[in-house]
């Protein structure tokens, strides 16, 4: 009996530990400047690839972004109502890190401003279905000039306002990548995508943010 219960207290101790050992999961979530669109090797140079390099062994940290995606449903491609924003749920990350809103910018998407803190306040709460992830909101990168209609000013009056405002009313973090990104054009050749040293600058802000070390 004695040997019974030693057993399995033993593979309780076992399975605890094994679970205790699991890396804590980072979810990406964004867009082209997520995705890594213009690196030559975005495997590598992506931001939430050299986040990953930065935390260590510890995190696991996968890629969910995808190229002109918006967060407004409304919008031209609302993320939301991509295949690969149903894996980032399926993953079940402990930390999410939420950077959307530079496409948004477009006039004919930006027509529906008026719903973007629903559509966020929605994708904050569809993560949450899935647990109690530690999410963040990133202010977008810094856009210099205006491509494809995406532009700073929208940006600066209208999308920051809108997440810090959403911030505040679901209690999540903010990590500030439109300050950490100013007065740098040769870090973002098109004006809106970051090269890999750009991509850094982001990668440190979030690392800053994940690992409280601001």
């Amino acid at each position: 009996m004695k040997t019974s219960i030693l057993s399995f207290i033993a593979v309780i101790c076992l399975s605890t530990a094994l679970h205790a050992q699991e890396p804590i999961r980072v979810a990406c979530v964004g867009n082209s400047i997520t995705y890594g669109h213009g690196l030559k090797n975005r495997s590598t140079e992506s931001y939430p690839s050299v986040l990953g390099e930065m935390l260590g062994e510890k995190y696991e940290v996968r890629n969910f972004g995808i190229s002109a995606r918006t967060l407004l449903n409304k919008g031209d491609h609302p993320y939301m109502k991509e295949q690969l924003f149903a894996e980032a749920r399926a993953f079940h990350p402990d930390i999410v890190v939420i950077k959307l809103g530079t496409n948004d910018t477009k006039p004919h998407n930006w027509k529906y401003a008026q719903d973007f803190r629903h559509d966020l306040s929605a994708l904050i709460d569809s993560f949450r279905c899935e647990g109690s992830p530690r999410i963040y909101l990133c202010y977008p990168a810094t856009v210099y000039g205006i491509r494809w209609g995406i532009n700073d000013s929208t940006l600066v009056h209208g999308v920051i306002p809108a997440i810090k405002k959403t911030a505040r009313k679901k209690k999540v973090r903010l990590i500030d990548l439109h300050s950490a990104t100013q007065e740098m054009p040769e870090n973002f050749p098109d004006g809106v995508h970051p090269n890999a040293a750009g991509a850094r600058i982001l990668a440190e802000e979030v690392f800053k943010a994940i690992t409280n070390k601001r």
